[in-house]
């Protein structure tokens, strides 16, 4: 089965795309590619992950001033998006809950295991990611991925939010995986 991701996020990137009208995209893009660019983009629906995977590259390398700390930042906008349309997300002074809560979220915009927690207690989690992309988008992507999961933290109530990388599937790693650390609300006994 070829990888897919929901159209969800998919029409991010086709968004940042169609917004540059000022570069030559049917220069850069093939024309696969570019039928998404001209064709409505259903939230619902899957589109392939190659086609997403080159988007992102385009991006990055046509877009002056993209830098890993930027994309960081857009996961962290994402992420503040993302939770306006989909309230649920968020359990109010509940970091824990809100991880558990993005995991399941995660796991339905990919047809394929991307994004894993692998430790999760009180004021720490370990992530796992694996897209099987190339090293230059699987980079960006997950630096956009820490950056999501540092905001939800944020979002629900976590303070002094820390992230950082124990893996790297682009230097070689099989996966990669990053930690959270953070202070602030503890998940209450029942």
């Amino acid at each position: 089965m070829a990888r897919c991701v929901r159209g969800e996020f998919f029409v991010e990137y086709v968004r940042m795309i169609r917004r540059r009208k000022d570069i030559d995209w049917d220069s850069i893009l093939s024309g696969q590619d570019l039928v998404y660019l001209a064709s409505p983009i259903q939230p619902d629906e899957w589109y392939p992950m190659e086609t997403f995977e080159r988007l992102g590259v385009a991006i990055l390398a046509q877009f002056e001033g993209i830098t890993l700390g930027a994309v960081r930042s857009w996961g962290k906008l994402s992420a503040s998006r993302y939770s306006a349309e989909h309230p649920t997300l968020i359990a109010p002074d509940d970091p824990v809950e809100s991880l558990m809560r993005l995991k399941v979220m995660r796991s339905t915009l990919f047809n394929f295991k991307a994004f894993d927690l692998t430790m999760l207690v009180d004021h720490q989690a370990r992530v796992a990611v694996t897209y099987h992309m190339g090293p230059v988008a699987e980079e960006a992507a997950c630096h956009q991925t820490m950056g999501f999961c540092e905001e939800v933290l944020t979002l629900s109530g976590a303070l002094e939010v820390q992230a950082f990388f124990e893996e790297r599937a682009w230097k070689g790693d099989p996966r990669t995986v990053f930690s959270l650390v953070w202070s602030g609300p503890a998940a209450t006994a029942p």
